[in-house]
């Protein structure tokens, strides 16, 4: 039985401080709209569960879920999917703060149009406000290149952030409104892979189906940006296991180029790293090197 607007999905995984400020951001930005938060704790084990059940017990819109184990971002989204009372989803990332009325603004100009409109990606900002890239072309090997030798992000030619309403081939995964419907036609997110490159990926299915995306600048949320992840490396490992992982399943036979990138790419990084006595480069791309040799 559907008994909301919109259900808002939130993946918690040891991130107690952050998940509770998300979701005091969400639960202040909401006055207009019937809704419901699912929180799915990925066996946290910072007690971020006990501390989102007390929430709960004052704030009946939340409805967490225990995991017994950490299952990835991608199918604790989809569980989380499957139990919403809701025709409408919000997937929304532990490290979000919603601004003022991001949520309902965005809502409100889903629904004027959700036929047109099949996935819609809000503005995402840094900690001082300033524009976080948070959308951008697919990852052809073009555009791959682009991104990992001419600093394709800061000449925002492979990722960046609109100041108008603009069709887009995808948008950050840290902040999706759609249809349960829409999400369930394309077969939600990939569970093979783990974290990062899913929203790439489930974008590319998006295109394949033949529905749109649209970034939308009027709702704005700041974005803290891998906040369960730790130091940069494990991010980066994600990444490069991603971009194989989708081009084995979508372009095999671009693989051996695809391959050769990252592997100049991890190369240089541990080169740079010896010369510089940089311990961190040197582990971070001779794991990344040993990713790519082993697909």
């Amino acid at each position: 039985m559907l008994t909301f607007d919109l259900s808002i999905i939130i993946i918690s995984y040891n991130t107690k401080a952050i998940t509770l400020n998300c979701l005091n951001s969400v639960l202040n930005s909401i006055q207009k709209i019937k809704y419901e938060i699912i929180v799915i704790d990925n066996a946290s084990n910072d007690d971020s569960y006990e501390e989102i059940k007390k929430l709960s017990s004052t704030h009946s819109q939340i409805r967490i879920i225990r995991n017994q184990q950490n299952t990835g971002f991608s199918k604790a989204n989809n569980q989380a999917s499957n139990s919403a009372r809701s025709a409408h989803l919000l997937f929304l990332n532990s490290d979000i703060l919603v601004q003022k009325d991001a949520i309902e603004k965005m809502y409100t100009y889903f629904k004027q149009d959700e036929k047109t409109i099949n996935f819609l990606g809000g503005k995402l900002l840094n900690r001082d406000l300033s524009m976080q890239p948070s959308c951008g072309p697919f990852y052809s090997l073009p555009v791959i290149f682009t991104a990992l030798y001419l600093r394709g992000d800061y000449w925002g030619l492979t990722r960046y952030s609109p100041n108008v309403i603009k069709q887009v081939d995808w948008v950050s995964g840290a902040c999706i409104m759609t249809k349960k419907e829409y999400f369930e036609k394309i077969g939600g997110f990939d569970e093979g892979i783990f974290m990062y490159i899913e929203e790439i990926d489930l974008f590319y299915r998006v295109h394949y189906y033949g529905y749109s995306t649209f970034f939308y600048p009027e709702a704005q949320f700041i974005h803290l940006g891998s906040a369960s992840s730790g130091k940069r490396t494990y991010p980066i490992l994600q990444v490069f296991k991603g971009l194989i992982y989708f081009y084995q399943k979508y372009y095999p036979r671009r693989i051996p180029f695809l391959k050769f990138m990252l592997q100049l790419k991890a190369r240089i990084g541990v080169l740079i790293g010896a010369l510089f006595n940089n311990n961190y480069l040197k582990e971070t791309y001779g794991k990344a090197l040993s990713i790519t040799e082993l697909a």
